[in-house]
């Protein structure tokens, strides 16, 4: 099969200044991969490769250069060698994605992935975020998702003072709303020292989980967080640069999170993954998938991924809750997803089959 690509670099807008503990996003840098087969037109299809500056392990000043010679050697051989793009997750999600398009498009179709959500027949329940700002600002938006209805809300903690963020979680509570599922995503910002204390603070508001409360790579202050952690801790930026089998098992055991929060843009594209769905599951940890800030193109292809992987895990209902040890099998005991709703930017890649509904992510086909 004689392929030929073309990349197409892009800069996105952010709407508003996107803060986490880490910094703020004012535009973001992707680059588009357009697969083609020379002899049959009808193979046509396009991913989308979006490393963080800050944060991707992947990311470097001759990404572009890296892109390229990972696509060429993908169109000499036809093989996606997951082995090669192992620690390269930003470019393998890419190529994953411009493939399964492509493939589509051959038979006629525009889904990844034949599933419920792909045909336009329900939605995915997704988190709604509250990006950092200062009070007034977070508080705001914080107003917004609650009157949207939102069932799970998240907010991200970590960069305005904490008696602050804790008024949040306050409001939060007093809003008489019971059944609304409460996520706070850190980003690493507590020290080691303040972690316990904060921690059980926060816990006051029926938290269901915290992202990363500390920076990654501190493996045995984390496994001692999880241990005595009255919140639930889910492992994020922890998972970045983990790549091997053996890598992501002693991470795993080492560690004993309660969730993963699973991004295949920075933890090894759809491939990646799944493999840590596989290793997180045989040790009854949770998941949930989360993009990392792509456009329309690269969110598209991971909703229909995570619908596929919800279909598949309800036909294997014998998935326990890493929380009370029963088997999963209603469709509204899986947790929300951390999907973004493609309108974080100014001058975003048209899609038209991604609209909201309610905290509802619809594809219509």
């Amino acid at each position: 099969m004689p392929l030929s690509f073309d990349i197409e670099p892009r800069t996105l807008h952010f709407k508003f200044p996107a803060g986490t503990s880490r910094g703020v996003y004012r535009e973001r840098k992707i680059w588009l991969i357009h697969l083609r087969d020379t002899s049959n037109p009808a193979f046509c299809g396009t991913g989308e490769c979006a490393p963080l500056f800050d944060l991707s392990c992947d990311f470097s000043p001759e990404y572009e250069a890296q892109l390229r010679t990972e696509c060429e050697a993908f169109a000499n051989t036809g093989i996606l060698d997951f082995t090669r793009l192992q620690s390269l997750p930003s470019i393998r999600f890419g190529l994953e994605t411009a493939l399964l398009a492509a493939q589509a498009h051959a038979k006629g179709s525009k889904l990844l992935f034949n599933t419920a959500f792909s045909r336009g027949e329900m939605g995915l329940p997704i988190n709604g975020l509250v990006w950092m700002g200062n009070f007034d600002i977070m508080n705001r938006r914080l107003g917004d998702k609650l009157a949207q209805k939102f069932r799970c809300i998240k907010i991200k903690i970590g960069a305005i003072d904490f008696a602050s963020e804790l008024e949040l979680l306050k409001r939060v509570r007093t809003s008489n709303d019971e059944n609304l599922t409460l996520r706070v995503d850190a980003n690493g910002a507590f020290s080691e020292k303040e972690a316990i204390k904060k921690l059980q603070q926060i816990s006051d508001f029926q938290i269901h989980s915290i992202e990363q409360p500390i920076r990654a790579g501190q493996w045995n202050a984390m496994a001692r967080l999880c241990r005595e952690s009255p919140v639930p801790i889910a492992l994020d930026e922890e998972l970045i640069g983990i790549h091997t089998t053996a890598q992501k098992t002693a991470l795993l055991d080492t560690i004993q999170p309660a969730y993963l929060v699973l991004k295949p843009t920075l933890h090894g594209g759809f491939s990646g993954c799944e493999e840590w769905i596989k290793l997180a599951e045989a040790r009854h940890i949770g998941w949930w998938i989360t993009s990392a800030l792509e456009s329309n193109i690269g969110l598209s292809a991971i909703a229909q991924w995570t619908a596929y992987l919800l279909e598949k895990r309800e036909r294997h209902s014998d998935i326990r809750s890493p929380q009370n040890g029963r088997t999963a099998q209603a469709k509204h005991e899986y947790p929300a997803q951390g999907l973004g709703t493609g309108q974080l930017f100014t001058d975003n890649i048209p899609m038209p089959h991604l609209q909201m509904r309610g905290d509802e992510l619809w594809y219509e086909p």
